[in-house]
């Protein structure tokens, strides 16, 4: 690639049909809709699905591999782009003006706004169905397909469902539900975090991982997340109540997915995450992991021993 080739993610919101858009009726379509759910109706936020193209690009891909201090070798142009390693693509690129104070793209435009400004990813299901070569061109069409409206012991909050299908020269290469979480400000009156909950399973294999500073900015640079949280100490620990920066969920839900397919030498066809609570930055953490035939348990522990990440797979 050239210093003088743009190769920035295009993208559009369409009102027809996407063009080239896969023939599989389960795709993400125009006249997909929004289920609203809770007790509060929200703008119409469901029409229509956004579409977005980008090249695989193997210089990112080869920066995150050795951000990671990864000792196999190097993926390279044409070789399959890892599971969960799809996160480095797609990003929401929005001008200055059109951010809120935390970093995140304000509400209102594809995702709706919910009245409620904090925004955290609380999981997602993948379904991996073909090879998405790095180096590729390739195309994601994301619908928005639940929004739910709830009442809980922290005050109100929204979930967002998000599903999102990835096609590559071989046609659909995944598909993904992905949830988002919003919360009100943070206030000084907010109850104290719970306890992380115990684990009792014992893994069959594991690692432990320490995410510094640099690393946290790296990805939240590769991936264009703007969410301050995860990079600006001030921010994370004035406004947002948090003792450090916090370690990204779809970081940790990717390193239990290398680790799956570094012991076991197999890749996840479908996979699962849940985030429960917060890892912070310099914390070493715990990836564990044990499997059954052909499925697998996942799941990421704080210093203390507690659930930070839990996931399953189907290899």
């Amino acid at each position: 690639m050239t210093m003088t080739e743009d190769r920035r993610p295009t993208l559009a919101v369409v009102s027809g049909g996407a063009p080239d858009a896969p023939s599989d009726p389960s795709a993400p379509t125009a006249g997909a809709a929004a289920q609203v759910n809770g007790d509060d109706a929200l703008p119409d936020s469901a029409g229509a699905p956004l579409v977005m193209d980008e090249r695989v690009d193997p210089w990112r891909v080869a920066s995150w591999h050795t951000s990671l201090g990864r000792t196999d070798a190097e993926p390279a142009p044409g070789d399959p782009l890892p599971p969960m390693w799809h996160f480095l693509f797609f990003p929401e690129v929005q001008r200055p003006e059109g951010l809120g104070v935390d970093g995140h793209p304000r509400p209102g435009g594809f995702l709706p706004d919910t009245g409620l400004p904090r925004r955290m990813r609380a999981g997602g299901r993948m379904e991996f169905l073909a090879p998405l070569p790095i180096g590729a061109e390739a195309r994601r069409v994301s619908v928005i397909q639940n929004v739910a409206i709830k009442q809980g012991g922290s005050g109100s909050l929204a979930i967002v469902t998000v599903r999102h299908e990835i096609s590559g020269p071989d046609g659909v290469a995944m598909r993904e539900e992905e949830d988002l979480v919003y919360r009100a400000a943070a206030s000084p009156d907010d109850k104290p975090r719970p306890k992380a909950p115990a684990k009792d399973e014992t893994p069959t294999f594991s690692r432990d991982f320490t995410a510094d500073p640099v690393l946290l900015f790296r990805y939240s640079a590769l991936t264009f997340n703007g969410h301050r949280i995860h990079y600006d100490l001030p921010y994370a620990t004035q406004e947002e109540g948090y003792p450090e920066r916090v370690v990204h969920g779809p970081l940790m839900a990717q390193l239990l997915a290398d680790l799956l397919r570094d012991k076991t030498g197999k890749w996840p066809k479908q996979f699962d995450y849940r985030a429960v609570s917060p890892i912070f930055c310099g914390q070493t953490f715990r990836l564990c992991g044990r499997t059954f035939g052909d499925q697998a348990e996942l799941w990421v522990l704080n210093p203390d021993g507690g659930l930070a990440l839990e996931a399953k797979a189907k290899l």
